[in-house]
């Protein structure tokens, strides 16, 4: 028996009921590889049409001095403020079906995949990570990763053969590296600031995880030893968190391994995203093809206090 002919109306009435459950299936998944939110914050506050966002970066002075009861110039502490503003841009990524294959289904009484909705969604948070992590140049944004109001410096060159890679240093030596980016931002903010989270390229966080500490702890990692003797555990007894990221082997100036000390709280770093991808409804684009659009807005990366993070590089080639 010869299958009936499917009208683009049918097919269009069909396909927005599919995506009426396509959608949200997609929506509930995780996508492990391009979890940014575990990495920063996200703000959605800003609004559907926002332009722009604007904020201060600010950095706190000042010291208490002894004083005569008698004198006027009593000292000053003060907060120096920079003023940036982030423009709010639109992004697009959807996906579709042509009438046969819409017409296939409707016909065996199967529901449409959500392959392609889920491809969608990649695409969507794979783009955005990429932006919270190393920007965009053609936009003029900055990531977590390379922002140029961070303090950066190099490890220290005492390895072997005067060498920064931590695969030719000892344990000690690495542990040392870690506690002194820790330290350095915990001194840098007259002890206002602690960073409690770690983020190293992928074969630095390697070889930490699976060294073991020494003859003395054989089994114990660098890594464990790490999260056991750093300053900020010893100070507020909270863990350390240290995490492997892709695109920390080259920091864009040295070309060398970056690691990024941070204190992962909104008013350090956020991720604004205005509007988290949406799809719209079914559009027919031409005679046999239908398309469900979809589009989210973006506002880059915003580190408030440059003082609570800090960049060190060399730790890999």
């Amino acid at each position: 028996m010869p299958m009936e002919l499917i009208d683009a109306q049918s097919a269009l009435g069909f396909l927005t009921r599919q995506a009426a459950h396509i959608e949200p299936t997609v929506y509930q998944k995780k996508y492990p590889s391009f979890d940014y939110t575990q990495l920063i914050d996200v703000d959605t506050s800003a609004g559907d049409w926002a332009q722009s966002i604007e904020f201060y970066s600010s950095d706190k002075l000042g010291q208490a001095e002894w004083f005569n009861h008698l004198a006027d110039d009593v000292p000053r502490a003060d907060a120096q403020y920079q003023k940036h503003t982030h423009a709010v841009e639109m992004a697009a990524i959807g996906y579709g079906y042509s009438l046969q294959e819409i017409g296939y289904a409707q016909r065996l009484g199967i529901n449409l995949t959500t392959d392609r909705a889920d491809a969608a969604r990649m695409a969507y948070e794979k783009f955005v990570y990429d932006v919270a992590i190393r920007g965009d140049s053609a936009k003029g944004w900055t990531g977590l990763t390379n922002d140029a109001s961070v303090n950066a410096a190099n490890v220290a060159a005492d390895g072997s053969a005067s060498s920064r890679l931590w695969t030719d240093k000892t344990p000690v030596q690495i542990l040392r590296d870690v506690n002194e980016a820790l330290t350095a931002v915990y001194e840098g903010s007259l002890q206002v600031e602690m960073a409690n989270t770690v983020l190293l390229p992928i074969s630095a966080y390697t070889y930490i995880a699976t060294q073991p500490m020494s003859s003395d702890y054989p089994n114990k990692t660098i890594l464990q030893f790490i999260k056991e003797t750093n300053i900020y555990t010893a100070e507020t007894g909270q863990p350390l968190t240290v995490r492997g990221l892709r695109g920390l082997e080259d920091d864009g100036a040295t070309n060398t391994g970056r690691m990024i000390v941070y204190r992962k709280d909104p008013q350090v770093v956020k991720l604004h995203l205005p509007v988290p991808l949406r799809f719209l409804p079914v559009w027919q684009t031409g005679p046999m093809k239908f398309e469900v659009p979809g589009y989210f807005r973006l506002g880059g990366v915003e580190i408030r206090l440059p003082g609570a993070v800090r960049y060190r590089d060399g730790i890999t080639a």
